[in-house]
């Protein structure tokens, strides 16, 4: 456990009871302070004093009064700006206590810590954190996975994995990966990692940011304190982040999967199925990414390309990265082939939540059995459609079905309601060669609680399949 020790002795809020909340507060009282929870669900509060910690309705504004509270911690979840604020937030605004969450914390304590003197080590651990709309998962389980193969200490973290307060103090040259999303990245009052990565940006969360800009914004704050940087410049935003940083940074790494990179510093991208590495006017390192087999795809060699850079400016050397991305299996719910049953492949993508992620999981196959559906998003599924040349029918599951079924009105398609209907009618239809994918387009959260849950009846359903054809 990272120990949250700058309030010692003194009264703090912690908004909010899941995961990143219950480590904050755990952290806050192993340093001396007094952690004072809310949530505004009983469950939430009820896991707060099983816990142990103190609960105290911090919407009202008496909580802040009197000997009041050092600081408000925020979950993750809760919106402190947009699309309004909470109530709590606004009585810390008002009563001047600053407001932060888990990762300010994080950085706050790894700024001011020291390893013991008995660690024998001369380098002092690095910090790699990853963002973007779409991949950041992937790319840093993908960073793990390398140094891992390379013998490396490293622990991953953050919206992945364990909390960030869940980690273990890093011992000299290990690292710490962490995953951070824009609601991460927005509040925290300190971001100071060695090395910060940006994939890509598009259309997600914009109530909560009022807007792309918003969005944008959010997460550009991780590269504030100018640390070594590796900046997907395939979109606008990345390549005015790049520009923003140039004489800011200490290094500044474009990546690419769309277009060649040949400059005289340091470029990773794409280029006819290798990822190449460029520097000084000339090329330094090639990977034949057909070696890789769950990186399919150009989001994935996004990816794959975003993550060599960082490994890079890490210290490592080609030939200790390549194993990584050879062997790298993937992740579950990212183009996870669940199994081949009668030529036929059953892809789940449950993590395609949104329809920049539904696009680059269509981009990736042909023959496609498409599932698609759930909780919909503004706009719908109309930007796909010029990709369903790669799709033989369509399967609409969820509170999107009767909408998605209008826009795919000239294309084959089914109205299935269930996740379990839809893989029950795509498997009868499906022959030699063809790919029933699960890329929903949709938030899961009409008929599951989350991406996984939903991702998980996917395999299950198809599991039923394999043991009903005997496979």
């Amino acid at each position: 456990m990272i120990v949250i020790q700058e309030y010692a002795g003194r009264r703090v809020g912690v908004l909010g009871m899941g995961r990143s909340g219950l480590a904050a507060a755990a952290a806050l009282e192993a340093g001396g302070a007094m952690p004072v929870c809310w949530d505004d669900n009983e469950a939430g509060q009820d896991t707060a004093r099983q816990a142990g910690f103190t609960v105290e309705d911090l919407t009202r504004q008496r909580a802040f009064e009197g000997d009041g509270l050092a600081a408000l911690i925020v979950s993750p979840g809760i919106p402190h700006l947009f699309p309004q604020p909470h109530k709590a937030v606004e009585h810390a605004w008002s009563a001047q206590v600053p407001v932060d969450n888990d990762i300010g914390l994080f950085f706050r304590e790894m700024f001011t810590w020291e390893p013991a003197a008995d660690d024998d080590g001369d380098t002092a651990p690095v910090i790699i954190a990853v963002t973007g709309s779409n991949g950041k998962s992937t790319c840093s389980a993908l960073i793990n996975h390398i140094f891992c193969e390379a013998g490396r200490e490293v622990q991953l973290g953050g919206n992945i994995g364990v909390g960030v307060l869940g980690l273990t103090y890093p011992r000299s040259r290990e690292l710490i990966v962490l995953e951070l999303s824009s609601y991460q990245t927005e509040l925290a009052r300190h971001l100071s990692p060695d090395i910060a990565v940006f994939l890509n940006l598009s259309d997600d969360h914009l109530d909560r940011h009022a807007g792309r800009g918003g969005y944008f914004a959010a997460k550009q704050r991780l590269f504030r304190n100018g640390p070594k940087s590796v900046i997907g410049v395939d979109e606008v935003e990345g390549r005015a982040l790049q520009s923003a940083l140039l004489g800011v940074a200490e290094t500044v790494v474009p990546i690419a999967s769309a277009h060649s990179l040949k400059t005289e510093s340091r470029s990773v991208f794409y280029r006819k199925n290798h990822l190449v590495e460029y520097a000084g006017g000339k090329q330094v390192a090639s990977f034949d990414m057909r070696e890789a087999s769950a990186l399919r795809g150009a989001h994935n060699a996004q990816n794959a390309a975003a993550a060599y850079a960082a490994c890079r400016l890490a210290g490592l050397g080609p030939r200790q990265i390549e194993p990584g991305l050879r062997s790298f299996p993937g992740l579950a719910h990212r183009l996870e082939q669940v199994a081949e049953i009668g030529g036929v492949r059953f892809v789940n993508d449950s993590k395609a939540t949104n329809v920049d992620a539904a696009e680059k999981s269509l981009l990736s196959f042909d023959n496609i059995r498409w599932i698609v559906g759930g909780k919909p998003k503004d706009g719908g599924i109309t930007a796909l459609l010029p990709l369903m040349e790669r799709v033989k029918k369509s399967y609409l599951i969820g509170d999107a079905a009767e909408a998605f079924s209008v826009q795919l009105a000239a294309h084959p398609y089914v109205i299935a309601g269930t996740l379990e209907q839809a893989v029950t009618l795509a498997a009868a239809d499906a022959g030699d060669g063809d790919t029933v994918l699960l890329a929903p387009a949709c938030a899961s959260f009409d008929q599951f609680s989350d991406f996984e849950a939903r991702g998980d009846a996917f395999r299950h359903a198809v599991n039923r399949l394999g043991k009903a054809d005997g496979s």
